[in-house]
């Protein structure tokens, strides 16, 4: 008779384990990084014929599944938006530098529309048609509060993108696009939602806290751990323009801030330095998780900072670790 992943003989009473049929799934890794934006210094690289994202080529290529948050509308058309200080607005050419790096990108921040809902269903229609998917925002409230779904080695990640900052009118409604605000009540839903779906893992990406604060504010830590109960696997956060720290929570981390990664204009030296995360996922959570750190140059080209020092941990571990930038 079967005895778990035994079989036993009845004749000789001898206990043996038989090899699985199945073999075992292999990791998935996922990097996720911060702030992209295309326009500016690091649109004029590209103009000119540069790569803001050939430094970490290597890096970005090792992992199964890429994500960013693009922080600026891709479009050619619009109106900036006139209650902004602020807006950005990148030519449609520079996703190239995106193929091959990037598989998905958010779009809820505050940012996505400085160019108004044209270009903002523009830019949807550009990343389309780079073959690049995108999540937290759509051409409706249900679409951009759609999961981004990655199916890879047998394992099912659900991936939700929100924003909390101002101004409030990029968010998406029932009938036009926009952005998925944050709202605690809908987030825990879509969470739960999204592991009713069949989601072994779902992810939070977030858009929130205060610009140039390295530490998160008392509503991250609240909210963060309030995901984890609803069953999010991780949080992972950006916006303010500079890194955050980690925790641990229940045995599963939560990133605060990645920073920037693609980013110029800044003029102090916390808004140049950003974090990659990387995490190695199967069905039973984070098995392993790093930060390796980027020093952005004057341009807002993202350089890979050699022997820094970042927080990192294991999934069976409690305790937050640093761990060296190769």
């Amino acid at each position: 008779m079967k005895i778990g992943t035994f079989w036993q003989s009845t004749a000789t009473g001898a206990l043996f384990c038989l090899a699985s049929a199945v073999a075992h799934a292999e990791p998935v890794t996922l990097l996720f990084a911060g702030d992209l934006m295309l326009a500016d210094g690091p649109g004029q690289t590209i103009a000119q014929g540069g790569d803001p994202l050939a430094p970490f080529a290597a890096m970005l290529n090792d992992a199964d599944y890429r994500i960013g948050n693009l922080e600026v509308p891709v479009a050619s058309g619009g109106q900036p938006h006139t209650s902004k200080i602020v807006t950005f607005r990148a030519e449609p050419n520079t996703l190239t530098v995106l193929q091959g790096r990037f598989d998905a990108v958010s779009l809820a921040n505050n940012h996505s529309g400085d160019y108004g809902r044209d270009a903002f269903v523009e830019t949807m229609q550009h990343l389309a048609n780079a073959g690049i998917a995108y999540f937290g925002g759509g051409r409706n409230l249900a679409e951009a509060h759609r999961p981004l779904w990655i199916e890879k080695n047998g394992l099912k990640i659900a991936v939700l993108g929100y924003n909390e900052l101002k101004p409030r009118a990029f968010q998406a409604g029932p009938t036009w696009p926009g952005v998925a605000w944050s709202e605690d009540d809908l987030v825990i839903a879509d969470i739960r939602a999204a592991k009713a779906s069949g989601a072994d893992l779902v992810i939070p990406f977030m858009h929130w806290g205060w610009e140039k604060e390295t530490q998160p504010t008392e509503r991250q830590k609240t909210f963060a751990r309030k995901m984890i109960d609803a069953g999010a696997a991780l949080v992972v956060g950006g916006h303010p323009h500079v890194t955050q720290g980690a925790e641990i929570y229940q045995g599963k981390p939560i990133v605060y801030s990645l920073g920037n990664f693609v980013f110029d204009g800044f003029d102090y030296p916390e808004a140049q330095r950003g974090w990659l995360l990387r995490l190695k996922l199967d069905k039973s959570g984070v098995l392993f998780w790093e930060t390796l750190a980027a020093q952005i140059d004057d341009a807002g080209t993202p350089w890979p900072a050699s022997g820094a020092f970042t927080p990192c941990g294991r999934g069976d571990d409690a305790v937050i670790s640093e761990c060296q930038t190769p």
